[in-house]
């Protein structure tokens, strides 16, 4: 079976859950805490493999309890490690979740990540070059991330930037990527196209395009996913899985199972609805990586719609 190459970070969550945010210099009493596994590319990973792909995850870890979670989280999902590891913290994540909507707020420290550079891709390309399908995202160094493109794309992999967290992106890096998957803030940070329904979303789209993304796919929330390509534009709504209960992780979710519907030789427009499955169903549960639904979870609730 083809594989799915993931270049990104791992960081271990940090869960904070209260009415409100605070304000700064006030202190309030949060509701819970919780503490997991998280970081894009190691929640696309185990979406990914939960999902059904032969998935692999480049990264650095430091030699600390959160490298151990880190581990073993793959290890549970069946996610197959090729990382490097230092005297350096592993990186770690503040999440504020507000209680009444499940939305939340996100500061990232990638800790001994933030040093990957084109060398360690270079040291992957093998597997990087052989894969089907190569996903990055913007939590460890942009000059990373281009050269896990470039590997890829030589290679003859379908590329997937999810372009988050937000970022300036090169020009160099549109015509690198097969497919990319901005939220509404990024797609408006990266083509200057305020996003704030589906026809916004497809002119923020087209822009992408005119830059030489090849497929745009812009996730909307509630909305759905809007995905333009050389066949035109369509609109995927929501599938839901039943109430919401943290939108933490519905991204990576997505991207997770459209790299695997895309290994898959799906169409593009099938591969958009399993990852709307798949996010459809990791926000009926708390957390991040532990939200990744199953391959059996996901064909089953596409089957009964």
């Amino acid at each position: 079976m083809a594989h799915i190459a993931v270049l990104g970070v791992f960081v271990a969550d940090t869960a904070y859950r209260a009415d409100r945010a605070p304000n700064i210099g006030e202190t309030i009493l949060g509701n819970s805490f919780a503490l997991g596994p998280g970081g894009k590319g190691s929640n696309q990973a185990v979406a990914a493999a939960r999902a059904g792909g032969e998935t692999h995850m480049i990264t650095r870890l430091g030699r600390d309890t959160f490298a151990d979670l880190a581990i073993s989280t793959w290890k549970d999902a069946g996610v197959i490690p090729a990382i490097t590891q230092h005297d350096a913290a592993t990186g770690a994540a503040y999440i504020f979740i507000e209680e009444a909507t499940g939305n939340n707020a996100i500061i990232i420290c990638p800790g001994v990540a933030a040093g990957i550079s084109p060398a360690d891709i270079d040291a992957q390309a093998d597997l990087i070059g052989t894969a089907s399908v190569f996903v990055t995202q913007l939590e460890q160094p942009m000059e990373a991330a281009i050269r896990g493109l470039e590997v890829a794309r030589a290679g003859g992999a379908t590329t997937i930037l999810n372009p988050a967290p937000a970022a300036q992106l090169p020009a160099e890096i549109y015509p690198l990527c097969d497919v990319m998957t901005p939220n509404e803030s990024e797609s408006e940070g990266i083509t200057g196209i305020m996003v704030t329904d589906v026809a916004s979303a497809e002119k923020a789209a087209r822009a992408l395009r005119d830059m030489g993304v090849g497929t745009a796919i812009i996730t909307l929330g509630e909305n759905g996913v809007l995905l333009v390509d050389r066949d035109g534009a369509h609109h995927q709504p929501v599938i839901s899985a039943g109430p919401v209960v943290e939108t933490t992780g519905a991204g990576d979710a997505f991207n997770g199972g459209l790299a695997v519907a895309l290994s898959e030789r799906m169409t593009m427009r099938n591969a958009v609805r399993f990852g709307c499955a798949t996010a459809g169903i990791s926000v009926t549960r708390p957390g991040t990586a532990p939200s990744m639904p199953t391959r059996a979870e996901i064909d089953a609730l596409l089957a009964a719609l």
